[in-house]
């Protein structure tokens, strides 16, 4: 850590260019001199009009679900990608035991680290994060303390890239460095960011999207003991594949389709749940096709299509990641592509019927097969029903790609990223 004068010199001056280089392609590596000075900004006018405190840069990027779509619920397997859109911060010790984050466009979320239980009012709220993130930190025997930071944040809200995953371990990040020697292991890291996210913000949610913000990279993930995730980050270089990531917004709304998300996990839990087990991960395929007439008439149909999808998925996470460690790009399009099509016919999450003849998925889906077949991939992103999809394009292709899908969505809806090698660090 170095004083704020010291650091905003630095960045004034763009000398942090080999410590950018460890998160930033070289060609975004520019911009980000300007991000960072606007969130020394924030924080000189809240807590160092003086310049004279010590300071250090952070960042924790957000996250891609690459392959096994609708799996982790069910205790499956998933491939999953750090990114290039990032959440940063500038942050300093502070002897008083506070915690103080001020997020851009949000209020301050203020925490003492000696009231850490748990507060009912605050639940869906940034506070109750840190508040959760902080007493797991104690709990684990971990250093805690007190702390002012500003944060701002690329990773956008509401489009299944973990806006607020990359928060939860943003501030993970910032105590393991500012008080633990940058010691906590990122998979401690996401499971300290799940923990706040179930006990204290209050949503239930998997492990999936911690663990691939605060890993980085590609990573294959299993989640048959979800307690023990087993997590394998795979050296792939993504760079020099030829391809982009982009995401497309096609700009459906994700309101009113909380049924939608429960019916997929419900329908595969009850197929387990005809075999006296709780998750479709406790029961062999080969016993689901063989009981298929059965399941369907004391189920449905639509139940047992599902549950394929999902031993589908878990087949082709283990043929994607073998397909990366042995740098066979190509095969791994391929099976991009398939995992595509199982979610739109089998899984069923690409369009809710409850939308009628509102289909922008199905049409970014479909224009994307035109302009990429034999080319590139394409899928739908995350969760389904309304939102993203995701596309491997070639780098030639990009511009083309891009324009014909704002052209459809809207001048904000496409997103051209990389897949970043690092979780959460300490940038300087």
């Amino acid at each position: 850590m170095i004083k704020f004068n010291e650091m905003k010199e630095k960045l004034e001056n763009q000398l942090l260019d080999e410590e950018f280089s460890v998160v930033y392609k070289s060609g975004a590596i520019p911009a980000q001199y300007g991000r960072y000075l606007e969130v020394m900004e924030a924080f000189s006018e809240l807590f160092d009009k003086n310049g004279e405190r010590e300071v250090a840069l952070f960042s924790a990027p957000g996250r891609s679900e690459i392959g096994g779509n609708h799996t982790d619920h069910n205790h499956g397997l998933v491939l999953a990608a750090g990114i290039s859109l990032d959440a940063i911060a500038v942050a300093s010790k502070n002897d008083e035991g506070i915690i103080r984050i001020k997020s851009a466009g949000y209020p301050m979320d203020t925490v003492n680290c000696n009231e850490l239980e748990v507060k009912e009012c605050e639940m869906g709220k940034s506070q109750s994060i840190i508040r959760g993130i902080t007493a797991r930190f104690k709990e684990l025997g971990y250093k805690v303390g007190g702390f002012d930071a500003t944060t701002a944040s690329q990773v956008l809200s509401g489009s299944g890239l973990s806006s607020s995953a990359a928060f939860e371990v943003l501030v993970c990040t910032m105590l393991s460095h500012l008080y633990n020697d940058g010691k906590v292991d990122p998979v401690e890291v996401a499971k300290i960011s799940q923990y706040s996210e179930n006990v204290y913000f209050g949503k239930p949610c998997g492990l999936l999207d911690q663990m691939a913000c605060s890993v980085g990279g590609f990573v294959s993930i299993d989640f048959e003991d979800t307690s023990k995730p087993v997590v394998n980050k795979i050296d792939f270089d993504f760079a020099s594949s030829g391809h982009s990531l982009c995401i497309i917004d096609t700009k459906g709304s994700h309101s009113d389709l909380t049924d939608d998300y429960a019916a997929v996990r419900r329908e595969m839990e009850m197929v387990a749940e005809y075999f006296g087990k709780k998750v479709l991960r406790e029961v062999e395929k080969a016993d689901v096709i063989a009981n298929a007439g059965a399941i369907a008439k004391a189920v449905s149909e639509r139940a047992v299509i599902r549950a394929l999808h999902y031993y589908g998925e878990n087949e082709k996470v283990v043929l994607q990641a073998d397909a990366l460690s042995k740098n066979d790009f190509e095969a791994f399009k391929k099976l991009i592509i398939e995992s595509g099509f199982s979610s739109y016919m089998y899984n069923q999450n690409v369009y809710t019927q409850k939308a009628g003849a509102a289909q922008p998925l199905s049409l970014a889906l479909c224009i994307s097969e035109q302009m990429l077949k034999g080319k590139g991939a394409w899928r739908v992103h995350g969760g389904g029903f309304a939102g993203t999809i995701q596309a491997f394009v070639p780098n030639g292709m990009v511009e083309e790609y891009t324009a014909a899908m704002k052209a459809i969505f809207g001048d904000d809806a496409a997103y051209v990223l990389s897949v970043r090698p690092f979780g959460g660090v300490c940038i300087a």
